[in-house]
């Protein structure tokens, strides 16, 4: 069943959705650490996520922004704020919908059902994974890091997912090219350098020198 995360500080109103969504079957997690909502969302893996905009430490269109760069899971705002200005805001920043306080909650069920649909009639579930503020999108092939993105090609990116699956430990280089194999009709070390090399020149350009660590004789690893 679909997984929805709720970003909202008032309790109150969190418990009644919760409550709501939990009877239709959704499996609903609230926010826990609201200057943590980055890590709550990468280790949950909704499928949606509804918004507030006030909230403690950081407001909702900081975090649609942060969620953006790594995910296009279905955003709905839910706002007593609703003038035009924060609803244009809101879609601008990313957001698929805007529910304005108070609500029917028959009504934002429906419109959570109706982003569902649209998201996931054509698109599988996202597959996030994260490493000391670092996220990598398998399906997206994508990798983020201090606001910057880089875009990678399937070799780097079956490369990193081995890598982040494995860390700390040691991938070798045989099985590095066995997980280029899939898409490549002949592989050996020259081509595991080369992509090796664009991996890491990409994820320097994002700032990240070093998260790949080579151990002679033996592969790489992400520590």
């Amino acid at each position: 069943m679909y997984r929805i995360y709720l970003v909202e500080d008032d309790r109150i109103i969190a418990d009644t959705i919760a409550q709501k969504l939990s009877s239709w079957g959704f499996t609903v997690k609230c926010t826990e650490d609201f200057s943590n909502v980055m890590g709550e969302f990468v280790a949950f893996q909704p499928h949606l996520v509804l918004l507030d905009i006030t909230l403690p430490f950081y407001n909702g269109y900081h975090w649609c922004q942060e969620i953006r760069r790594v995910s296009r899971v279905p955003i709905l705002f839910l706002s007593s704020a609703a003038e035009n200005i924060n609803i244009v805001m809101a879609i601008n920043m990313g957001a698929d919908d805007f529910i304005s306080k108070p609500f029917d909650l028959s009504v934002m069920l429906a419109k959570v059902q109706a982003a569902l649909r649209r998201a996931y009639d054509y698109q599988g579930e996202s597959n996030l994974i994260e490493h000391n503020g670092v996220v990598f999108n398998s399906l997206e092939c994508t990798v983020v890091y201090g606001g910057k993105r880089a875009e990678l090609t399937k070799n780097e990116t079956r490369m990193m997912q081995l890598l982040l699956e494995n860390k700390p430990n040691v991938v070798s280089r045989d099985d590095l090219m066995a997980a280029l194999w899939a898409c490549d009709a002949y592989v050996d070390e020259n081509t595991l350098y080369v992509n090796m090399t664009r991996l890491r020149k990409k994820l320097e350009s994002i700032g990240l020198h070093t998260f790949i660590h080579t151990k002679k004789g033996l592969g790489y690893m992400v520590p």
